[in-house]
């Protein structure tokens, strides 16, 4: 039996245990390149990526957390929920349950798809691809509200699991182009941006996607996980020569915060865990962190303008779900809040750092180069709560401590002087001083003109 049928097998099981169509936790397995990534897990160390067991580290963080800029990585993403909706009416059902217009979606090509709730609040998020007229691939850190959603109506369209049966990988860098080219032995320049096509690594038919979750040039490798240890190996033997690097658990999300990207579970709790009858995506426990909620657990939800996913020009008229929601709130005219980056001070950071070298009370610890699960701090200005903070890292391609920023329109101005309270309630809490940065933290390059290289 094969790693996929074991896969799929456990997986079978657990829903028929739990007697329900969806589940939110799913037993944990090794990635489908445990092998062959074994090979260079020295410290045998393992962290949990949504339900599969990944290596923390090949080398070291600060290494692997700089190989995006310097060169490129190789990172896995085959724990990500993969799911193909087809269907006469595949697209229709797409295009009402997220909050992107589908109306002009070629084949081949990768749109964000924002999913929302009735309330207009971001309930699931993650990539569309297009793979033929009626057939879409959507990857995310899971899929449960949209297999949900059209189990609740009379779509012509069904969605098939495929998880177990594939491995995604991801190469992004500068180096990532060259790696690619050589592996497949063709010129990948005809991929543009946020597009896709067939291609064979070491003899195995994969689709190659040009994503950018690093800010840098990037893609994704698609392919079955059977082949998953030997494309890992041959991906890393040839890249050797470019620099490669082996990315482990622990630096993989701090790209997403130099990018400027938010990550659901992490930086906003999906609104989908409220709705009667929905799977609850991911572990709802409260997170980390100074901010205390007034209203529960809503407080922790994002509309989509908050987190940089709003529209150009205003709330369209077509028809998608939570439509209505968004509009209400354009027209009354409400407060506003933003996403921005924050540059912590560095001074406070090493005082906090440093703490248990010296008198005094311990405040909460900060991990490197970022904390693990959800970790939401408060934001002050004259005192007065303006923002809430999320994804606190450590980049030493910046070499400064960073983080995202939900903040009132008033405030967000780059440049603007802010407090961040760091540490739970009940602790010795430490104020750490912080300057508002615009985003991303430092220059989009995912669309590189690839023909000039």
């Amino acid at each position: 039996m094969g790693t996929a049928d074991i896969q799929r097998t456990t997986y079978d099981a657990v829903q028929r245990l739990k007697g329900a169509p969806f589940i939110a936790r799913r037993p944990a397995y090794f990635s489908p390149a445990a092998a062959a990534q074994d090979e260079s897990n020295a410290h045998g160390g393992f962290g949990e990526f949504a339900q599969a067991l990944l290596p923390l580290e090949y080398t070291n963080w600060t290494e692997e957390a700089a190989a995006h800029v310097s060169a490129c990585y190789l990172g896995d993403w085959s724990s990500l929920h993969k799911v193909v909706v087809r269907g006469r009416e595949a697209r229709d059902f797409l295009a009402w349950l997220g909050m992107r217009d589908l109306a002009r979606f070629e084949g081949g090509q990768i749109k964000h798809h924002v999913q929302l709730d009735e309330h207009g609040r971001v309930a699931s998020e993650g990539i569309l691809c297009r793979l033929s007229e009626e057939e879409f691939l959507y990857t995310a850190g899971s899929a449960d509200w949209l297999m949900w959603q059209l189990s609740q109506g009379g779509w012509d369209a069904e969605a098939e699991d495929v998880s177990p049966e594939r491995f995604i990988f991801g190469v992004q860098g500068p180096a990532s182009l060259a790696t690619l080219e050589k592996l497949t032995g063709e010129s990948l320049r005809d991929i543009a941006f946020s597009r896709s096509r067939m291609s064979q690594l070491a003899g195995v038919p994969v689709r190659l996607l040009r994503t950018g979750i690093s800010g840098e040039l990037g893609y994704e490798i698609h392919g079955p996980a059977e082949q998953a240890n030997e494309i890992w190996s041959a991906t890393v033997e040839t890249g050797r020569q470019f620099g490669i690097c082996q990315l482990g658990l622990r630096s993989q999300p701090v790209q997403h915060i130099e990018a400027g990207i938010a990550t659901n579970g992490l930086d906003y709790l999906p609104a989908s865990i409220l709705t009667p009858g929905a799977p609850r995506q991911f572990r709802t426990g409260r997170p980390g962190g100074s901010y205390v909620p007034t209203n529960g657990i809503t407080d922790y939800f994002r509309k989509p303008g908050e987190l940089g996913w709003d529209f150009r020009n205003g709330v369209p008229g077509r028809d998608f779900l939570g439509r209505d929601a968004l509009a209400a709130e354009a027209a009354g005219g409400e407060p506003r809040r933003t996403l921005t980056g924050l540059r912590w001070n560095t001074a406070d950071v090493v005082d906090i750092l440093a703490a248990s070298l010296g008198a005094g009370d311990l405040p909460d610890p900060m991990e490197l180069p970022r904390g693990r699960g959800p970790v939401f701090d408060q934001v002050l200005a004259g005192g007065l709560p303006v923002g809430v903070s999320t994804g606190r890292t450590v980049s030493v391609n910046l070499r400064s401590t960073i983080s995202l920023c939900v903040i009132d329109e008033t405030h967000a101005a780059p440049g603007t002087d802010v407090v961040v309270l760091w540490g739970r309630p009940g602790t010795a809490q430490r104020e750490v001083r912080a300057t508002v940065t615009a985003l991303p933290f430092k220059p989009d390059r995912r669309r590189t003109d690839v023909s000039a290289l």
